[in-house]
């Protein structure tokens, strides 16, 4: 069996004349946090709602842990836990009973340990018994995460998840959802903060007006051949240039000065620089390396995107 707990094959939707989402097509596997990453109204929220069945499909297919949606709905249902927008909950009860009711209604027994092991899972032991009126919000988000996972889900999905959560609320859920893959379930989230993208995701797809126009297997790219701009503090910035220039004449010089010299490399071409430059009796005192962050490479994509369609 494939290890693809989510698989999309051309899905799209139509309203009237209008072409909401248009052919697209991902796959999620397990222990992989996959991001949908694009602005607001580009058809992240309708993909998820045709995902999770919550509105109908003009065209495509789901495949939720080798579940048809259309052949096994109640079988693709059972392999998903899901939060679309905000969690809702019985304000005036507790945390603990509303937890209970959504184990009622779950089409698998699920036991007593099992809500104790998901209770412990999200740190709501202290707050579990108070009512969810007096919760903060990022404890409400933790209290849908549990009522998201309780069934034992092989995907879980989040529309943008940490609208209003505050830094330690943003973190304390990126730690929930990291946990949770490394525990061999896949997780689809969507967000158009890119920066909290680069640190939850392990991969991700772009969504520009309803089509998919870019996807990477890593949001972060340590291959050797990945060309980032290096700069290294020295004691000699003109002298670092002139021996550069000599003897290394294909590395691009970006800038210099006379403690610093800035340039375009590799991995691997970085360290030759640094055995060049210390060969020659330059003192190394410090190696910066810039790197793409996902919110440069996301308006690198999207800006190509728009000149292409020109």
């Amino acid at each position: 069996m494939s290890d693809a707990v989510l698989k999309v094959q051309s899905l799209t939707k139509k309203i009237g004349n209008a072409t909401i989402v248009d052919n697209v097509s991902f796959e999620i596997k397990n222990n992989e946090i996959f991001g949908l990453l694009g602005p607001n109204g580009a058809g992240k929220t309708t993909i998820i709602r045709m995902i999770t069945g919550l509105i109908n499909r003009t065209g495509g297919s789901v495949m939720i842990n080798g579940s048809d949606l259309d052949k096994d709905f109640e079988g693709a249902m059972n392999q998903l836990g899901a939060i679309v927008e905000n969690p809702e909950f019985y304000k005036y009860m507790t945390g603990r009973k509303n937890i209970l009711h959504y184990a009622r209604m779950s089409p698998n027994d699920i036991s007593n340990e099992r809500i104790e092991e998901v209770i412990k899972l999200v740190k709501l032991e202290h707050a579990i018994d108070k009512k969810v009126k007096t919760y903060s919000l990022g404890m409400r988000q933790r209290l849908g995460v549990a009522q998201a996972i309780l069934h034992k889900p092989s995907l879980l999905i989040f529309d943008e998840p940490t609208n209003g959560l505050d830094p330690q609320g943003i973190r304390e859920f990126r730690d929930h959802l990291k946990l949770l893959a490394s525990e061999g379930v896949g997780i689809l989230i969507s967000s158009h903060l890119l920066s909290e993208m680069q640190l939850m995701c392990d991969s991700f797809a772009v969504i520009e007006k309803g089509k998919l126009i870019h996807t990477k297997e890593h949001m972060i790219d340590e291959k050797a051949e990945t060309i980032h701009q290096v700069s290294f503090a020295v004691n000699d910035g003109e002298l670092a240039n002139k021996i550069l220039q000599e003897q290394f004449a294909e590395i691009p010089i970006l800038s210099f000065d006379a403690s610093t010299i800035s340039v375009t490399a590799t991995r691997e071409q970085t360290a030759r620089i640094n055995r060049l430059l210390n060969g020659n009796e330059l003192d190394v005192y410090e190696i910066g390396i810039t790197r793409k962050s996902l919110e440069d490479k996301f308006f690198e994509i999207t800006e190509q995107e728009m000149r292409e369609s020109v």
